[in-house]
């Protein structure tokens, strides 16, 4: 498995008083902020003793920058990183179940942000492409510089670019973590449609908010606990949208809704996980992780 690497490049950085390391500091604003905000979720569960994983990158990666991240994101009164936790969870796992099959196969992560997956799943031999913004993919490569096995692809996840670089002789998974609800719902369509044209025997696993919650987002109502607006989002997930995107392509072959795992508290560890098993209630669930299994049809 590969070691985390930080290798600040020229320009982007800037250093402490006195003796210290120096510090890498991002420049970021909007939706790109949010990867700081999950990375920082991240690293405070992981350093909880009572975490629901381990993620030692990602505590790397938040002491190796310059950012005031409490500030901006305040501290975890809400559950934040219980809940970000929970849903990386998810997506580990699909990952490693990916991989099971597919050792040498190849991880397409949209948006990758800062996540450090690759780190917790990596099976020694997977290929793995993270696609996301120019400004991301700099900060990224500063932090976290491509190896033979990693490469790093500078676009939006609408732009069909990156799929030009997708090996398909070994199995494909792509993950889309964070990522749809910042899209309009014919744009989700066509990116889905379009990876069910390009990748048979694929599978995409994705999350989105619920319907009503991506709502309230696009609203403005939704704050950081630090008071940092959250971006307004477009798309959301209920049982008539989950239709729509099982009709998006002939070559969509199955949709599987992806139970959260239970965390530890109230809210994680038995309010949700109860909604997830009551038929009345569990459609209005605040996340959805839906997996999409691709037919083998050209």
């Amino acid at each position: 498995m590969e070691e985390l690497v930080m290798q600040p490049r020229r320009g982007e950085v800037s250093a402490q008083a006195g003796d210290g390391p120096r510090r890498t500091r991002p420049n970021l604003g909007g939706v790109p902020e949010t990867a700081l905000w999950t990375l920082y979720t991240r690293a405070q569960e992981a350093r909880r003793p009572d975490r629901l994983f381990e993620d030692p990158e990602a505590i790397k990666l938040v002491d190796a920058l310059d950012y005031p991240f409490r500030e901006r994101f305040g501290p975890d009164d809400w559950g934040m990183a219980e809940g970000e936790t929970i849903r990386t969870r998810v997506f580990d796992d699909e990952v490693r179940r990916f991989l099971r099959s597919h050792p040498e196969g190849t991880v397409v992560t949209l948006a990758e942000g800062l996540e450090t997956q690759f780190w917790r799943t990596d099976n020694g031999q997977a290929r793995w492409i993270g696609v996301d913004l120019p400004e991301i993919v700099e900060l990224r490569r500063c932090l976290l510089p491509e190896s033979p096995r990693r490469r790093l692809i500078a676009c939006s996840a609408l732009d069909d670019h990156w799929m030009n670089e997708v090996d398909l002789t070994r199995g494909v998974l792509i993950t889309a973590k964070g990522l749809f609800q910042y899209f309009q719902p014919a744009e989700v369509h066509r990116l889905i449609a379009a990876c069910a044209e390009r990748f048979p025997g694929a599978v995409i696993v994705f999350e989105a908010p619920s319907r009503w919650l991506s709502t309230r987002m696009r609203q403005g109502c939704l704050r950081t606990p630090a008071g940092t607006p959250i971006p307004p989002t477009y798309w959301g997930m209920d049982p008539k949208e989950a239709r729509r995107i099982r009709a998006a392509h002939p070559n969509i072959a199955e949709l599987t809704d992806l139970p959260l795992p239970a965390g530890r508290g109230t809210v994680y560890g038995r309010l949700l996980p109860r909604i997830a098993r009551t038929p009345v209630v569990r459609n209005w669930k605040p996340v959805w992780i839906t997996r999409l299994r691709f037919g083998d049809a050209q």
